[in-house]
């Protein structure tokens, strides 16, 4: 009977969000995410490593544009600005919030000081963690582009693919075997294009896998092979439902950090501006816990550290154990070593849920002793070589499964612009060009047309959270890729001042390749 294990997969995204202006909220967003969720996912990993008797293991996939962000130097000098302003706005925190806004500086002077010792460079410790075995780095469509929406250009799907592992593999230093699709959208011959960029293996949602042809004989619990070689495994709810849902699962412990309630609503506008901030807006500084799920917000307890972790020690436990009982179960009736797959975004781990990190720390500690082991996907198909054949089921893990919140009333106009600039786009790199500043500008016409196709704006657009800037982000970047061909065409004239700053602000992919988006033979 071989014994089965667990493997935890992360996504680790966000759009590309940097901007020529200092304090915007979109750089907020991955300052939060830095110091949240990178910082601390790193440390955990580094400390696990060091620990023998842990034997961490962890898939982790980084998007090409979050890479960037992390190998921005102009980021890199507006974070340390960034945290002081934060800790400086901490100093207004009540006093019955003390002991709360106390801790929350104590980790950020942490990992600011982390950051520092290691001179920013993030992506150098995800790769040392890699070479030690601990992790296994997979790509993301460049830009995070929904694959299926973009399947009428099949060049549109191959420059995502293309771009993506050529990015990863100039950060990274080795071409990636796995990739996260975004949203774990697949379409019928999507393993095509992924072959054709020296992509090996996926993730898919569980009816991904359940509803593939032929069925697979051990559904999720195993990997398949699709008939053009590529492997895909299937997320498992039970693994995964526990540690995701706020409502059904460890999240939304009354001891937990309250994500809604956040200092940058609480002060008065007056005080917000006078740190230099235009607007109220969440920064990050939580000083609540859940308390009590049905309770509003301003009846929200001060958060209470010491209470928060002993709470992860225990869901881990319970985490650990269900899957022991899972895996048990399952080596009795399978004849293979059964395969638990958990996949999460991994800014779940400290910016949704604050103690994630330590609930990870708490599962390679304890998982030793609860007789769970983990592994990665990569190291998984190292010790299988034989996979059934089967052709995965169209999916997403989308709500509902399959694509609506990609294709609905709020975002479906997208699409047909995503389609028009793709046949352009397509014909242009066909035809090619006849100078080296029609290259030039056809370069920055891919980037726009990539950051154009960004799944997390449709997806923000759906949500009805921050729609003017998602709409917004679209149309900048779609007014730049039409101008820029426009010039290429010779039907305007380019102005050097604003190619520059559009290059400058828009400065990802310096390896990108008009080649991508020649029209192709085969249809997907």
């Amino acid at each position: 009977m071989a014994q089965g294990a667990l493997a935890l997969v992360l996504h680790a995204h966000l759009p590309y969000v940097r901007a020529n202006e200092a304090n915007s909220l979109e750089e907020d967003w991955f300052f939060q995410a830095l110091i949240e969720c990178y910082l601390p996912l790193v440390e955990m990993l580094e400390s696990a490593a060091g620990d023998q008797a842990q034997q961490a293991r962890l898939t982790m996939g980084i998007s090409p544009t979050l890479l960037s962000l992390l190998a921005d130097s102009t980021l890199h000098k507006r974070f340390p600005s960034w945290v002081q302003s934060r800790l400086r706005l901490l100093q207004q925190a009540p006093s019955d919030r003390k002991a709360a806004a106390d801790h929350l500086q104590s980790c950020f002077e942490r990992y600011l000081q982390s950051w520092q010792n290691s001179n920013g460079d993030l992506i150098s410790r995800f790769k040392a963690l890699q070479q030690q075995g601990v992790l296994d780095l997979l790509t993301c469509g460049a830009t995070h582009g929904y694959m299926p929406l973009l399947r009428e250009h099949p060049e549109a799907v191959r420059a995502q693919l293309r771009t993506a592992v050529r990015e990863h593999q100039r950060l990274i230093g080795e071409q990636p075997l796995g990739i996260w699709l975004p949203e774990c959208a697949y379409y019928e011959g999507l393993d095509i294009w992924m072959r054709d960029a020296g992509l090996r293996y996926a993730v898919l949602d569980g009816h991904g896998l359940l509803h593939a042809k032929p069925r697979p004989r051990y559904g999720v619990y195993a990997p398949i092979c699709s008939r053009n070689g590529v492997a895909f495994f299937g997320r498992d709810s039970d693994a995964t439902l526990p540690v995701w849902s706020a409502r059904d699962g460890y999240p939304g412990d009354p001891a937990y950090r309250e994500f809604h309630r956040d200092l940058g609503w609480d002060l008065p506008q007056e005080q917000i501006e006078s740190f230099g901030l235009p607007t109220q807006r969440p920064l990050g500084l939580k000083l609540h816990r859940v308390s009590d799920q049905r309770a509003p917000l301003d009846a929200k307890q001060p958060y209470e550290p010491a209470l928060a972790q002993a709470r992860t020690k225990d869901h881990a436990k319970h985490y650990l154990e269900g899957r022991r009982l899972q895996l048990e179960a399952l080596e009795q009736r399978m004849e293979t070593a059964p395969l638990l797959v958990a996949p999460f975004d991994a800014e779940l781990f400290g910016h949704w849920w604050f103690e994630g990190p330590m609930f990870l720390a708490e599962l390679f500690r304890q998982g030793p002793e609860q007789q769970v082991r983990f592994t990665t996907l990569r190291g998984v198909l190292s010790q299988t070589p034989n996979l059934q054949i089967c052709d995965p089921s169209p999916s997403s893990w989308g709500q509902g499964g399959f694509h609506d919140y990609w294709l609905n009333d709020s975002n479906a106009w997208i699409i047909p612009e995503w389609s028009r600039a793709g046949r352009a786009m397509k014909e242009r790199c066909s035809r090619g060009v006849g100078s080296e500043q029609g290259l030039r500008m056809l370069h920055q016409a891919g980037r726009e047309l990539l950051l154009a196709q960004s799944s997390d704006w449709s997806f923000i657009l759906r949500a009805g959270t921050t729609t003017g800037l998602a709409k917004e982000r679209i149309e900048r970047h779609l007014e730049r890729f039409w101008t820029l061909m426009a010039c290429i065409d010779g039907q305007d004239r380019m102005s050097e001042a604003w190619l520059n700053d559009v290059e400058a602000e828009d400065s990802l992919f310096p390896l990108i390749q008009p080649a991508d988006w020649k029209q192709v033979a085969i249809e997907s």
